[in-house]
């Protein structure tokens, strides 16, 4: 059985689980959230407390999915909870961002500034000019728009010039010698 799979979600306070017709939905203080369950021999119990996600027979494929959505579902209570961010910042000279409306406006380098639009479900913030917060309560939106943002100016690895994840380290390679 999956290590993951097997391990009971436990319905955090304030939160409410419902599956119906193959759709689990959680609410929360932050919103709500949905999932589909696409396989057929997966099924989902919401008891005493916690959800249960069950698999009804040892084919791969459901071996495969059991841990899947008890993940999802695990980040589904998390985010409409206590919610997700992740942390950008800008390094380089004269490199910045800022809010214009629900829009970041970033200068990093090029030409022109460069808007990016916030989606839906998703908020900036920007504690200093060179930081920026990316929130939310979905998981996967909230990394994938982070990576969307650091995709417009990639860290090069002789300055470390770009935008990175503020908990990522940069590998950093010597620049030219001096032919000794």
């Amino acid at each position: 059985m999956s290590r993951i799979g097997r391990l009971p979600i436990k319905i955090e306070e304030g939160a409410k689980v419902e599956y119906k017709d193959g759709i689990v939905t959680v609410t929360g203080k932050l919103g709500t959230l949905s999932q589909a369950i696409e396989n057929a021999h997966i099924d989902v119990k919401i008891e005493d407390g916690f959800v249960h996600v069950v698999r009804n027979n040892e084919m791969k494929a459901t071996k495969a999915a059991h841990g899947l959505y008890r993940a999802l579902i695990a980040n589904m209570m998390v985010g409409v909870t206590k919610g997700y961010q992740k942390g950008l910042v800008l390094a380089g000279v004269g490199y910045k961002a800022s809010l214009s409306g629900t829009d970041l406006v970033l200068s990093v380098g090029y030409s022109h500034t460069v808007t990016v639009k916030a989606p839906a479900g998703i908020k900036f913030e920007t504690p200093k000019p060179e930081e920026v917060l990316v929130k939310g309560i979905d998981k996967g939106l909230v990394g994938q728009t982070a990576a969307n943002i650091k995709a417009i100016r990639k860290p090069e690895p002789y300055h470390g010039y770009g935008i990175h994840y503020s908990d990522e380290t940069i590998l950093r390679k010597e620049g030219k010698t001096n032919g000794k």
